[in-house]
């Protein structure tokens, strides 16, 4: 690997900013103590910064030279409400918050080009780098977009990255178009009549109606969305009753759904709120539904997505990127920005070896080893994406 000598030689410091990072995760929205260590690390390193960007959220602006081009360099900060099951020293200090998706790992990973680029002023334009608050379906994206993130600090492109455990370090993966699914979450609201539970005749069952709902709208993805079409409906959560011999007036369902284009989601929603409807009139009952689109689908600007994966081809080799990844169900709020301005949205391998569990699993943590690697792509983006003209 080509890795930028200067930043391997600060693979100690990336390290111990990273576990510090780990050992004090804190939830979307209330990452004052990251917010704030970012803040005094990119002030450290002379980069003009802006706090409380989306809430919580940090900007570092660093102008270089007379040119008007600029790009923006994101990373996420949040971490999830899991109990971490791991015992090494840099375990989470708070019970019940962990950071169990590599947000520490990505804020460090750009802390460190940050550093770099301020050092070394390689390029003439300007460099934002956006670290964003509230990614795990809070709409942190979407509160710093509110907040003008763009019109304050314009970007031409925006770039992204984020871990993936099972793919060897020292990969990346991508594609064009695409790449995440949008994702909302809904909750139905069932209303019935309340009874003894000795006296059904005498109520509307809100369980029975719901169970019926439940069943009924998994036909929407067989039955109404096409079958050249991705999308999944799953249903996590219902709730109904407080005791053995009620038949409890209301009930709820809840869950989420996913798909790659939002005209999909449209289409989800519509037939859900009907079905949910029709299927509680059946019975007597009735039923409310609310969905959300918390995560737009994640498309990369078919130019960008070569410019990133040739940048990452300079660093690894051509054959150790993936140009044509898979689709992933999942989704990444980073889709918000991507509506907004061109760009791309990377997939850096966290290894394929013991201990490599998947992300949201309280066993998980970042691999340090690739923190050199992440932080030489987002520096060698923004070198050559704003590289000083000739003459």
């Amino acid at each position: 690997m080509k890795l930028i000598p200067a930043i391997q030689a600060q693979h100690a410091d990336l390290t111990g900013w990273r576990r510090d990072i780990h050992a004090h995760p804190e939830l979307g929205f209330d990452e004052h103590r990251t917010a704030e260590l970012v803040a005094t690390k990119l002030t450290e390193f002379g980069i003009e910064v802006h706090r409380g960007v989306g809430k919580t959220g940090v900007v570092g602006v660093l102008r270089v030279g007379n040119s008007h081009r600029s790009i923006g360099l994101r990373a996420d900060m949040d971490a999830l409400p899991i109990l971490e099951a791991n015992k090494f020293d840099h375990r989470s200090r708070h019970d019940g918050r962990m950071h169990a998706c590599g947000h520490d790992g990505h804020t460090t990973m750009l802390l460190g080009a940050a550093r770099h680029l301020a050092e070394t002023r390689g390029f003439d334009g300007t460099v934002n780098f956006i670290f964003q608050p509230a990614e795990e379906g809070l709409g942190g994206a979407s509160a710093m977009i509110e907040d003008r993130l763009f019109e304050r600090f314009p970007c031409d492109t925006v770039f992204g990255m984020h871990n993936r455990p099972g793919l060897p370090v020292g990969k990346f993966s991508i594609r064009p178009g695409a790449m995440m699914a949008g994702g909302a979450y809904f909750d139905i609201a069932v209303t019935g009549k309340g009874a003894h539970g000795a006296r059904p005749e005498s109520g509307i069952d809100s369980v029975l109606v719901a169970a019926h709902i439940a069943t009924a709208i998994q036909s929407i993805v067989s039955r109404n969305v096409k079958p050249t079409d991705t999308a999944v409906l799953s249903i996590t959560q219902i709730h109904g009753g407080d005791a053995y011999n009620v038949i409890p007036q209301t009930a709820a369902l809840r869950g989420t759904a996913r798909a790659f284009q939002r005209d999909t989601l449209k289409l989800i929603e519509a037939n859900m709120a009907r079905i949910a409807a029709g299927v509680a009139a059946g019975f007597g009952a009735t039923a409310e539904t609310d969905f959300r689109v918390i995560f737009a689908p994640l498309v990369n600007d078919a130019t960008e997505t070569d410019f990133i994966a040739d940048t990452a081809a300079e660093l690894v080799g051509a054959e150790n990127v993936n140009r044509n990844g898979n689709v992933v169900m999942a989704s990444e709020d980073f889709s918000f920005m991507l509506e907004k301005k061109p760009g791309a949205y990377i997939q850096i391998g966290n290894g394929d070896g013991e201990g490599a569990c998947e992300v949201h699993n309280p066993s998980y943590d970042f691999n340090d080893a690739i923190l050199p690697l992440g932080a030489s792509l987002f520096v060698r983006l923004a070198e050559k994406k704003l590289a000083r003209m000739a003459g």
